[in-house]
């Protein structure tokens, strides 16, 4: 065989088979990290973190078996619920003021003003999100849960508390997927769409890489499970580093919470730079 045909044959191989890696993660192998675990151990955090090196293809981060386990996505559903809302045409833009406020009581003050989908994912406004939920309704919702693989694909009774009140559940191996294809843009939906929301989720930037990312809590009304997340990805050499932690919430006194809150970013940024993806 001529070689530029076997050099052609095995570099379509691979692109081939990493593609395919992507599209179920869950089979690769999963390399459980000491320098990771220590600083969840640290931290004294029961939790879990993935962390997808495109690159090499492989996985790697802390707590398999948690890995896979589903939870509620609370306000990391905001990231796709942006999506669904802007391929649907609920919303023309990221810059269209679609929510309207009331004057209703709100857990939050910076929540008390009418937003666009960019001021709204910034403050994680829930009162936002369950009306775009409600505008897109529940028949396209379903549709579209589907058409990205997320999570259980289910939204049970409710249109605008589905990602709330633990009908809708995602695992973190299932969060990586999802956010890797968006951070490639590969998702079913038009790119300008999917570029407009991996900018509204922009964090943090150096002169060698970005952080997208999104924060989550999910707090059910027996304060059992109360879960944390925070899912992302870097883009570095452009390369892509996809990622999702989630943990278990002590919820006692607001400002002890207000501490746990903050581990989610923080044990996310150690375990990356652990690995040398950020400084």
């Amino acid at each position: 065989m001529n070689i530029k045909i076997c050099l052609f044959v095995l570099f379509s191989f691979l692109f081939i088979n990493k593609i395919s890696a992507n599209e179920n993660l869950s089979l690769l192998t999963f390399n459980d990290d000491k320098k990771i675990e220590a600083v969840f151990k640290k931290e004294n955090i029961t939790g879990t973190i993935v962390i997808y090196n495109s690159q090499k293809n492989y996985l790697t981060g802390y707590n398999h078996k948690r890995a896979n386990t589903q939870y509620s996505p609370a306000s990391t559903f905001k990231i796709a619920n942006s999506l669904i809302g802007l391929s649907t045409g609920v919303v023309k833009n990221t810059d269209e003021v679609f929510f309207k406020y009331q004057g209703q009581d709100v857990f939050s003050e910076s929540w008390k003003h009418d937003s666009s989908l960019k001021d709204a994912i910034k403050v994680s406004n829930v009162l936002a999100y369950q009306e775009l939920a409600r505008k897109v309704g529940k028949e396209k919702m379903l549709i579209n849960l589907k058409k990205i693989n997320y999570g259980n694909e289910t939204i049970g009774s409710h249109i605008d508390t589905f990602w709330l009140d633990n009908s809708l559940k995602i695992s973190a191996m299932q969060q990586v997927e999802f956010l890797y294809q968006l951070a490639n843009k590969q998702l079913q939906y038009p790119q300008k769409i999917q570029q407009d929301v991996s900018e509204m989720i922009l964090l943090d930037r150096s002169e060698t890489w970005k952080l997208y990312g999104k924060t989550g809590w999910f707090s059910a009304e027996n304060n059992l499970n109360t879960i944390g997340w925070f899912v992302g990805w870097v883009e570095k050499d452009k390369e892509i580093y996809a990622f999702a932690m989630n943990m278990d919430i002590k919820k006692t006194n607001k400002k002890d919470l207000e501490k746990e809150l903050l581990k989610r970013q923080k044990i996310s940024i150690e375990s990356l730079k652990v690995l040398g993806i950020i400084e």
